[in-house]
């Protein structure tokens, strides 16, 4: 794997933008996180980013959904601390464990949340889930500037997360360049049909490796598991289709599946129970079940 010379990728680092879409929500979350890319830039140069970023090899992360999808449900486990509307989620924080456990569980790829101020998050933690298990790791966290793409490869990530919401066309097309030229893929977000829309025109059927549904609604914070079933059927078949936010159930699993969802997206329903892993290993095991009635 060749990976981009630092001096060409210097060049084409550009500066944040104010985004059109933003949602007011949003507002406090996005300025902290360029605050946060700034200190780190004035931390680490680029150079020395992308020095780190070509010691890790991307491990196909969209590629490990796509092919445990072929058999049952792929989960996405999410390792999260906490979250704005919910706060603590789980005080027993260990990394390393967690991973291991959801590995055991039977998950097909992890998303690790990097957000301090607001998830309790961090890039060590993207580490150390990177370093216990095989298994892909997405860095979920605020995309605002390219020096966070090359951050994700340089701490072991192997995909980026893109909210259509909070971002303009020319960051979601070039943000999704710059991974792909990295070897890393991108997870794309959407919350309604327009963003979508907007997604896929802007796109195509290459710019994104999978599209998202976020069931929570960013304004009120309401879950709403009927908005991944309205919007499958749009997601091109050229990308994994996922969902994510307020599955908790067998039958959230075996529904989504049905509808057409290659990948789910679960954190707090699983981060909540003892060990997360068995309960994920119950939950798929369920869902099989399900799947095998007549």
């Amino acid at each position: 794997m060749i990976f981009d010379a630092p001096a060409p990728f210097s060049r084409r680092l550009l500066s944040y933008t104010q985004p059109r879409y933003m949602l007011t929500h949003l507002d406090k979350i996005l300025a902290s996180t360029r605050a946060t890319v700034a200190v780190a830039k004035a931390s680490i140069p680029l150079p020395e980013v992308e020095r780190q970023a070509a010691l890790h090899r991307p491990r196909g992360w969209a590629a490990a959904l796509r092919a445990r999808s072929a058999t049952g449900p792929a989960i996405i486990a999410e390792i999260k601390k906490a979250s704005p509307s919910k706060g603590l989620i789980r005080k027993d924080f260990d990394v390393n464990q967690l991973a291991q456990r959801y590995f055991a569980g039977g998950a097909a790829a992890l998303s690790v949340l990097t957000d301090e101020p607001f998830f309790q998050g961090s890039l060590r933690n993207l580490e150390l889930a990177s370093a216990a298990v095989q298994l892909p790791c997405l860095r979920k966290d605020f995309t605002v500037d390219e020096y966070q793409i090359v951050e994700a490869r340089a701490h072991h990530g192997d995909a980026i997360l893109l909210i259509a919401a909070a971002l303009t066309d020319d960051e979601l097309s070039r943000f999704s360049q710059l991974a792909h030229s990295l070897s890393i893929d991108v997870l794309v977000e959407v919350h309604t049909a327009e963003e979508l829309d907007r997604v896929i025109a802007t796109l195509g059927d290459t710019g994104a490796d999978a599209i998202g549904v976020n069931n929570r609604n960013l304004k009120t914070f309401e879950v709403r598991l009927e908005t991944s079933i309205e919007l499958v059927e749009r997601i091109p078949p050229s990308v994994v289709r996922v969902a994510e936010s307020g599955i908790s159930t067998p039958q959230d699993l075996s529904r989504l599946r049905s509808a057409g969802f290659d990948a789910c997206l679960i954190g707090e329903s699983l981060m909540r129970q003892p060990d997360p892993g068995a309960a994920l290993a119950a939950l798929l095991a369920k869902a099989a079940e399900i799947g095998s009635r007549p």
